[in-house]
């Protein structure tokens, strides 16, 4: 355990921070996984949009890298179009 005053603050600053970033990569996932299931039904596109927009968010955040979240979109719209086709 930490005896700094400023290194406590920098624990606790450090949890909240953890556990906000851990709700919006789950929220990410749940998007994903919704825009996934909704491929061909009259909802694809919102929730397409909906994923993506939550992607952008996080990487403008900074919970994930830019980077991350163009290979996130790119692995989305992949997917999707890879079930288009086989339908």
């Amino acid at each position: 355990m930490a005896n700094i005053k400023s290194q406590i603050k920098r624990n606790k600053q450090s949890a909240i921070a953890r556990e906000r970033n851990k709700a919006v990569k789950s929220e990410v996932r749940t998007r994903t996984k919704n825009a996934v299931a909704a491929v061909g039904t009259e909802d694809e596109q919102t929730t397409l949009r909906a994923a993506i927009k939550r992607i952008d968010k996080a990487a403008a955040k900074g919970v994930i890298h830019k980077n991350q979240a163009a290979n996130k979109k790119s692995g989305l719209m992949h997917r999707i179009a890879s079930l288009r086709n086989d339908a």
